[in-house]
């Protein structure tokens, strides 16, 4: 509420300027983000209010719209109705999840030929608040093939905070494990333990079937081998082995990238079988790494991250 007031204009009327509107909450697909880890330690979001109206006619500014970025495949929902709110499903969308309040009218707004100095001016409108619940359909950046034992399981252990079985007999990990994988300032990538593949997988022998249709939705396959191992006579058999199994289920699986890592090289013997598979395999880089030691991790961890983040292709089997 205000009143013009200047010299010799005694009576100058009413001129209160009218509240600005409250920014809004907007949710932004973006395939930048891939996981929720930005909601870890912050819970409550908040867009600033409207700027209140002042004399002289002049009007609050708006306040500023909140983005909040989510990965493809969120699913948002009314956490006390279970309601689905919205579905991020693609790269751009974007979807107003709370309106902000609607600004007040200053006194200027109530002049009346009755009333030709309003003395009251309408308060501004509180903006919507609610309380969501984010549930990620999440695909996999990379997933973990190989043979039981390979140690797998113990590798997703050591690099993220997922917490699967392990023991030292075939077929430990019976559900894929998902683990979200933090390297230094970059985006987080999801990581999937594969449960693993035997001999005759894509006919359906074991669980085959249903651990390749995992397979299928990541975007990165980490080849994973135990070194220790490895048939000195053919230091290829298991790579290829594993390989046949891809493409006997599907061809297109078979052409997915692949980067190849060797485990348990602490063990005995590891390092000459490393020294034959490399020499078998001399046109592709392999990685040597002790997930239970932690050896070689961060520069695996490096290369996942690099390759994954800056959109380089992995190389292909053979």
């Amino acid at each position: 509420m205000s009143f013009r007031r200047e010299k010799y204009i005694p009576r100058g009327g009413p001129d209160g300027g009218d509240g600005g509107k409250g920014g809004d909450v907007i949710i932004q697909v973006t395939s930048r983000k891939r996981t929720l880890q930005q909601f870890r330690y912050k819970r409550e979001f908040k867009a600033p209010n409207g700027g209140y109206g002042q004399g002289q006619q002049r009007s609050g500014k708006a306040g500023e719209d909140l983005i909040i970025e989510l990965p493809p495949g969120t699913v948002i929902l009314d956490n006390e109705t279970g309601e689905v709110i919205f579905d991020a499903v693609e790269d751009g969308q974007s979807f107003i999840v709370a309106r902000g309040g609607r600004g007040g009218r200053g006194n200027r707004r109530f002049v009346s030929s009755t009333n030709r100095a309003p003395r009251h001016a309408q308060p501004g409108e509180p903006g919507e608040i609610k309380a969501l619940k984010l549930d990620l359909k999440l695909l996999a950046d990379v997933g973990i093939i190989g043979f039981p034992n390979a140690g797998k399981s113990t590798l997703i252990s050591r690099v993220s905070s997922a917490k699967p079985k392990i023991a030292d007999y075939p077929f430990t990990t019976l559900n894929p494990i998902l683990g979200v994988v933090q390297t230094g300032g970059a985006e987080p990538f999801v990581l999937a333990d594969i449960p693993g593949l035997i001999e005759g997988a894509h006919t359906g022998a074991g669980l085959g079937i249903r651990f390749l249709r995992h397979v299928e939705r990541t975007g990165l396959l980490l080849h994973l081998i135990d070194a220790a191992s490895i048939d000195s006579e053919d230091p290829l058999a298991t790579y290829r082995s594993i390989n046949r199994e891809l493409a006997g289920f599907s061809p297109e699986l078979a052409e997915k990238a692949q980067i190849i890592v060797l485990n348990k090289i602490d063990l005995p013997d590891a390092k000459q079988n490393v020294a034959a598979f490399e020499a078998a395999l001399a046109d592709r880089q392999v990685f040597r790494i002790s997930a239970a030691t932690g050896e070689g991790l961060d520069s695996l961890l490096q290369a996942l991250n690099y390759r994954i983040n800056a959109g380089q292709p992995a190389e292909q089997p053979l």
